[in-house]
């Protein structure tokens, strides 16, 4: 290491100079890079085959790529996917194949932001993937089985990063704090529990975001009696409220679980979802839409007035607007919750749709067709006329066959024994 990079390093930031520089020294992500897990024994094998990293931000995958880079016997290439084009990819693939030529050394290529590269720029490295030319690590924030082209994921072993723990988020601020070497052990910091606390909270699991807090922190604070004191206060004010990411994957997932939480009932878990959408910028006529699906997909007949008041907050939103319509839109998403269940509307119409997709369909029974157009009765079929009108009969319901002749025995929908659904009969034609 020369003067430079010594200067270099030391003015780089705090998150940047305490990163791990192998193995033992990584901490979370024990799933992956665990005693005796796959991905640990490739790295101390050096045997690593083309990979993809695919997490939140701050979890550790870059961090584990500079790892992997420290301790392998191959050369090792970084790319930034936002930056690079085919041109720099062939530049690069060639160095690769005079390395090989000349030494006999392979090739680490680790790609971040891989999701960003296009078709064209993934199917320019292919062939050097297939022919072991590079071993590509792509580092990324998005579900690559959505944002990344098949052709580069069906050559890598994807790994699922997760936000780090709280635990761990706590034990990366300490350790900076102790280091002397890299971090803030030689500035006499002290950092009270509940500003620690605070930190590793708002944080969210995302290492980096902690780290850069801290270091505004204590660069702020003043030195009182040779140390320097964060409280609360200045734990508060050096990192915001979290934001939330909201990339496609993730926002599909949060969704899903406002979905399936109003689908099961549970009125405080549907809330949260409805609330992190919002916070994170989804639109809330799009959340009304759901409402108001589920209202009849999940409760439907079982309690009709679930649909009534999912409308209601639909149209209270088009009147009133945000903020305001998110008291009317949690109603709705609280009546749906606490309502008795059934699916049989959902049921009802997919059967019948299902029939009506196979085709083949024979003619309308002559007693419900149109009758009511002049010149019907010169066409010699008797349209309309054994009609029995329903209204002129006790009950004002009459047997009489609604069902075309090759459907006689269909039936589609079958109440349930939920809620005000449990009180219907339907009645059947002949």
């Amino acid at each position: 290491m020369t003067l430079f990079s010594q200067n270099e390093n030391a003015g780089a930031p705090l998150a940047d100079r305490m990163r791990p520089r192998n193995l033992d020294e990584f901490f979370g992500q024990e799933h992956v890079v665990g005693k005796g897990r796959l991905l640990r024994r490739a790295i101390e094998a050096d045997r690593l085959t083309s990979c993809i990293f695919y997490g939140p931000p701050g979890c550790g995958k870059t961090t584990l790529a500079s790892i992997i880079a420290q301790q392998t016997n191959a050369a090792f290439v970084k790319m930034n996917a936002v930056t690079s084009g085919v041109a720099d990819v062939r530049e690069e693939l060639k160095k690769a194949a005079d390395r090989r030529a000349m030494f006999g050394q392979p090739t680490y290529l680790l790609l971040d932001e891989c999701h960003r590269w296009s078709k064209a720029q993934s199917d320019s490295i292919l062939p050097a993937m297939e022919s072991g030319l590079i071993r590509f690590i792509g580092s990324t924030t998005e579900n690559p089985m959505i944002s990344m082209t098949p052709a580069i994921v069906s050559r890598c072993r994807v790994f699922a990063f997760e936000s780090l723990s709280r635990d761990d988020v706590e034990k990366a601020l300490l350790r900076a704090i102790r280091d002397e070497e890299r971090g803030l052990g030689r500035m006499n910091v002290t950092l009270d529990e509940d500003a620690l606390h605070h930190i590793s909270h708002v944080a969210g699991g995302d290492v980096r975001t902690a780290l850069n807090a801290l270091e505004l922190a204590v660069l702020t604070t003043p030195t009182v009696d040779g140390g320097i004191h964060v409280t609360l206060p200045i734990a508060e004010e050096s990192i915001q409220k979290p934001m939330i990411r909201c990339d496609d994957t993730l926002f599909y997932d949060m969704l899903s679980a406002f979905c399936k939480s109003m689908r099961g009932g549970d009125g405080d878990a549907a809330l949260l979802w409805f609330a992190r959408l919002l916070y994170a910028g989804a639109d809330p006529r799009m959340l009304a839409r759901r409402i108001m699906a589920h209202a009849s997909e999940d409760v439907g007949l079982a309690n009709p007035v679930a649909m009534l008041q999912a409308v209601a907050a639909g149209q209270a939103l088009e009147m009133m607007g945000m903020p305001e319509a998110k008291l009317p839109l949690s109603q709705a998403i609280l009546a749906v919750c606490n309502s008795p269940k059934s699916n049989s509307v959902v049921m009802a119409i997919d059967a019948a749709m299902a029939d009506a997709e196979k085709g083949g369909f024979g003619p309308v029974p002559a007693h419900l067709r149109d009758s009511h157009y002049a010149g019907n009765e010169r066409l010699g079929v008797k349209t309309g006329t054994d009609y029995l009108y329903p209204h002129d009969f006790p009950g004002h319901w009459v047997a009489q066959q609604y069902l075309p002749d090759d459907h006689l025995d269909a039936r589609y929908y079958v109440p349930s024994d939920q809620g005000q659904e449990a009180k219907l009969q339907p009645r059947k034609g002949k």
